[in-house]
């Protein structure tokens, strides 16, 4: 795998895969500007580097924003060669053996996975070539990037934030937003599902400082075990050892007692103290395509920041989909699709979650059914797994009716079974956790769930239903929505991002399924969010400097412009 983001960098440029801006860009809302067209294009288009941001330190976006670069990213030629690899695994882990000699072999298995183990090793790691403390340990010299207007300010989005359970001492790395207070401060956006969270909580019990460590860059591998739906309690970096097929050297903080990657590009170590107020952070423009708005959340204190002397600054951008975090889904469905099967639902065949969906909001599941209610019955469990209990609308499907489909392919067979589609009898409403960031739910974190059976019909279901012309779905829309001439992918994002199935979603008398996707800012009290767009001032500015970034020919077109008629509000909030 790569030693540094330095490395990959350069595997990339190989590739052709990387646009390399030799001019300055400023984080502040430009390099997002430049980076939001470019995640836009077909396939993702490509990573850029940004050379000169006014602090020294180059900036990477889009890293793994196309199937290709994640495919890069995790060492392999296709995706499905890690979830292979895992229910490889599994299966000759979990096969009952027939004799003393069958389970010999297992021991060159066990074997395999003790050398995935993190490692601590005792001498200084290359991301400590450069210390900085005291004063020098300042924010404000790095290129944090400030993504969207009504932000509420730089944020830090790559971070892998290291804390350890008090109690048992077992280590979480958590991707988790950090706004930028002053050069000493951030927020710490540990949401209330998270095991940040848990392990903040339980050092408040004991009246403890909580050691919080954030590295960025390093083998890309780290970033994506960062954002992967472990069960809490499970480290990361065996995670990344099984993927990177060697072990995760680590190496120790200079100002607190945490363990990080040796080659990662930047830490920042510091502490949480519970015992202080929660900050005001926000408002961001998040990936669900609206901004998540101002609420409580932890200060995280700057101890120390160390960094490689070629160090490189790597950041991500989200907003209205598809982002480059719609390609680190698309890796995440591939390698836990075994586990799923495993431990969850054995009849789960595929799940696709389409970057409309912005990963929570809507997934498509398709199983081997061979009883009645098993579709309901693979939805219950799902709703109950990790962080498929985020998952607000799903819809079934039966795998003789997806033979050869994957991806975008389930929107024909979706469409054709919805033709025999009775929402009198193949809808089961539910409720349970939503993600923090759903923005339509009354409750925040909780609210209404959709399960839309769309899976063949056995005797005892009722039998399958005959083929109707018209399909029994009827979505209201606010009057500015219907004029903006969205395409149908926007269509779905909206939807199910306006939608809570407790209160939007109907079963008319007539036996039609009526989704309420307008806008509804007096329905939830904590108010609501307006869409994400870029300002018309930057757009300007990036069209004007097109062709001294590099590039040749008409600019490309911001998306923002195609989505400005859904702006309803100078600010974050409606």
């Amino acid at each position: 795998m790569y030693k540094n983001l330095t490395e990959y960098i350069r595997a990339l440029e190989q590739a052709g895969e990387l646009i390399r801006i030799p001019v300055p860009v400023d984080p502040v809302l430009e390099i997002a500007e430049l980076t939001d067209r470019q995640a836009k294009q077909p396939g993702g288009g490509k990573a850029l580097l940004f050379e000169h941001t006014g602090t020294g330190f180059p900036v990477l976006t889009n890293l793994m924003g196309s199937e290709r670069r994640i495919c890069m990213a995790l060492g392999v030629e296709r995706l499905s060669e890690v979830g292979e690899r895992i229910e490889s695994l599994f299966s000759d882990a979990l096969r009952p053996k027939a004799g003393w000699m069958e389970k010999l072999r297992m021991l060159p298995l066990l074997g395999e996975v003790a050398q995935w183990m993190p490692r601590n090793v005792s001498r200084k790691g290359e991301c400590q070539q450069v210390v900085l403390k005291g004063e020098a340990a300042d924010l404000s010299k790095l290129p944090v990037l400030k993504c969207w207007p009504h932000d509420g300010g730089r944020f830090v989005t790559l971070p892998l934030v290291h804390t350890v359970d008090p109690e048992t001492g077992v280590r979480n790395v958590g991707m988790y937003r950090m706004q930028v207070f002053d050069p000493r401060t951030t927020g710490m956006h540990w949401h209330r599902h998270k095991t940040g969270e848990r392990h903040y909580q339980e050092y408040r019990k004991r009246g403890e400082r909580m050691p919080v460590s954030v590295c960025l860059g390093g083998d890309p591998v780290y970033t994506y075990c960062a954002t992967a739906p472990l069960p809490d309690g499970m480290d990361e970096y065996l995670l990344a050892g099984f993927l990177r097929r060697r072990p995760v050297e680590l190496v120790e903080c200079l100002t607190n007692d945490l363990r990080v990657p040796a080659d990662c590009d930047f830490v920042i170590e510091g502490y949480v103290d519970p015992s202080e107020p929660k900050a005001v952070e926000g408002d961001f423009g998040d990936h669900t395509g609206f901004y998540s708005l101002k609420d409580l959340y932890p200060q995280f204190h700057v101890t120390c920041i160390t960094h490689r002397r070629d160090a490189v600054w790597p950041a991500t951008l989200v907003g209205i989909p598809p982002m480059e975090d719609a390609w680190i889904q698309l890796a995440t469905e591939r390698i836990f699709l075994a586990p799923i099967r495993l431990a969850v639902a054995p009849e789960v065949v595929d799940l696709w979650m389409p970057p409309a969906g912005v990963a929570h909001n809507l997934a498509v599941c398709v199983i081997e059914k061979s009883y009645a209610g098993q579709a309901f019955k693979a939805a219950h469990a799902l709703w109950g797994a990790g962080q498929m209990s985020f998952n607000k609308f799903l819809v079934m499907l039966s795998a003789e009716d997806a033979v050869g489909v994957s991806g975008e392919g389930y929107r024909e067979v979706i469409r054709e079974r919805l033709h025999r589609f009775d929402p009198t009898r193949d809808t089961l409403f539910s409720r349970g956790v939503l993600d923090v960031l759903d923005h339509s739910s009354p409750q925040l974190g909780f609210g209404g769930k959709l399960c839309l059976d769309l899976t063949r019909k056995l005797e005892e279901e009722g039998g399958e239903r005959p083929r109707r012309e018209e399909i029994p779905v009827e979505v209201v829309w606010d009057d500015f929505v219907e004029s903006a001439g969205l395409e149908f992918e926007d269509l779905v994002w909206l939807a199910a991002g306006n939608t809570d199935p407790g209160r939007d979603v109907s079963v008319t008398s007539a036996g039609v399924l009526r989704l309420d996707a307008r806008f509804k800012p007096s329905e939830v009290e904590r108010g609501w969010p307006n869409v994400v767009t870029m300002s018309p001032d930057v757009i300007e500015r990036v069209d004007v400097r097109w062709s001294e970034y590099g590039f040749s020919g008409e600019p490309l077109p911001s998306p923002s412009r195609r989505y400005q008629s859904l702006v309803r509000s100078g600010s974050a909030k409606l």
